[in-house]
């Protein structure tokens, strides 16, 4: 058996990099998915596994060794269960933009809260900032002030500002993340400005819905540099929470992790009752509104 990693996930073929140097395409035995009924991928970008090479040079996988991390949602289009976008990242990177569409809280909001329980660490880029007019960049900065005090780094870039495209080279370099967020926020431009070589194809945004047009299909482990690797994933429209009770939601606020030890009532949900040491901080603006607003939102959907 060879050991690899997952570089592309086609559905039913997977392409592994193997540890010699060599690339093969695998297929899961249904054992496996049958083991992992609740997921949509039993095997994701990023994933290591042990492959048994057949005579036609393709390989089966028999065995996924034990993720140090992972990113996930809710699986969309009506399926069950949840979905893996990338697996044993270094760190987990929410691409929105400043216009054409505009960045969403309440999405970043949902991306964190995974990425908290979750063990991944998180970066929040905000691109096309050539598009930004001074309430914009007011916004901006405004989201810059909230995250950058509850120890999120947000970073604002244009892929033709090639002083701010270094900022998040930087960031990047050595590393392996994944690349996520809406279609039409600019993640495919920022892939072919960190590495022209790439030449990947970019998308429209719909003159309809303001929103952009699908161009990556399927995750995919993308070389940016030696040592620096990106895992592509399809654009997003939703982001559902994958194994979080809305009882323990302000667990992943990190305002009210260590607050709500602090509450009168050890199943208090911060919305009502007396006693709430997350209701008081917030009340005393300790608490970001918007953020407040967030778990309002993300408890009542978690709540249904």
């Amino acid at each position: 058996m060879k050991s690899g990693r997952i570089i592309k996930s086609t559905g039913s073929w997977y392409i592994v990099f193997l540890d010699d140097g060599e690339t093969i395409s695998c297929r899961l035995p249904g054992k496996l998915r049958l083991e992992e009924l609740d997921q949509t991928n039993p095997v994701a970008v990023g994933d290591r596994v042990g492959v048994d090479i057949q005579s036609d040079q393709t390989g089966v996988i028999q065995d996924i060794q034990k993720r140090r991390n992972m990113i996930t949602r809710l699986a969309t289009h009506g399926r069950r269960g949840q979905q893996i976008m990338a697996a044993n990242i270094d760190l987990g990177i929410l691409v929105q933009s400043v216009k054409r569409p505009e960045f969403k809280t309440g999405l970043i909001d949902r991306f964190l809260i995974t990425c908290e329980a979750n063990d991944v660490p998180p970066l929040i880029v905000i691109n096309k900032m050539d598009l930004a007019k001074d309430g914009d960049k007011n916004a901006v900065q405004d989201l810059k002030i909230m995250y950058d005090k509850l120890g999120y780094q947000v970073v604002a870039i244009s892929t033709i500002d090639p002083n701010l495209i270094q900022d998040l080279r930087n960031i990047i370099e050595g590393k392996t993340v994944t690349l996520m967020g809406p279609s039409g926020t600019g993640k495919t431009s920022i892939l072919n400005v960190l590495n022209p070589s790439l030449n990947l194809t970019t998308g429209e945004i719909s003159n309809f819905s303001n929103k952009g047009k699908h161009t990556t299909t399927f995750s995919e482990l993308i070389t940016i540099s030696p040592g620096t690797f990106v895992v592509d994933t399809p654009g997003i429209r939703e982001f559902g929470l994958v194994d979080i009770d809305a009882y323990d939601l302000s667990n992943f606020y990190v305002e009210m992790k260590d607050l709500r030890m602090q509450c009168r009532y050890y199943n208090c949900t911060h919305i009502h009752e007396p006693g709430c040491a997350v209701m008081e901080a917030y009340e005393n603006k300790l608490i970001n509104p918007s953020r407040y607003l967030s778990y309002l939102h993300i408890f009542e959907s978690l709540n249904k």
